[in-house]
């Protein structure tokens, strides 16, 4: 989403060019980062037992399973599959969707709710609704009871 943000902020900076644009990760539900962050270690104790041969089923009595067996067999390969399958299983536990804009600490679209991205359009026409909103409210009178 990281070009999808850029775009709008060019898009809209051209429009309004004193507008303040600010971008930021929406962090996933922490049992999720806990998973990632436990494959991330679990990737490299995996790889460093490959590398070096040991067996670690033998360590709690069991017999080694075929995949093992490869994987002693072809070590640079499975090395790579469990880099490359790790990476992306933490990258899925990492990546929330979300793509949520707030104007003035007031929530003007959320991605997670209505399943998708604005378009650019909409993007102008809920800003400029939302100023326009917002001048309206600024220039009514308050009165004190």
């Amino acid at each position: 989403y990281r070009r999808v943000f850029e775009e709008y902020m060019r898009g809209i900076s051209q429009r309004d060019p004193d507008i303040r644009i600010e971008g930021e990760n929406y962090l996933p539900q922490p049992i999720y980062r806990h998973i990632a962050s436990f494959l991330s270690v679990f990737k490299l104790v995996l790889i460093g037992l490959i590398i070096v041969g040991k067996d670690p089923f033998a360590f709690f009595g069991m017999q080694a399973p075929s995949i093992w067996q490869w994987g002693q067999e072809n070590k640079v390969y499975a090395c790579m599959m469990v880099f490359f399958l790790s990476n992306m299983i933490e990258n899925q536990c990492m990546s929330t969707g979300a793509f949520e804009i707030t104007l003035n600490d007031v929530p003007v679209w959320s991605k997670l709710e209505s399943g998708h991205l604005p378009s650019m359009q909409q993007l102008v026409q809920i800003l400029d609704n939302e100023m326009k909103l917002n001048v309206h409210m600024d220039s009514i009178p308050h009165h004190r009871s």
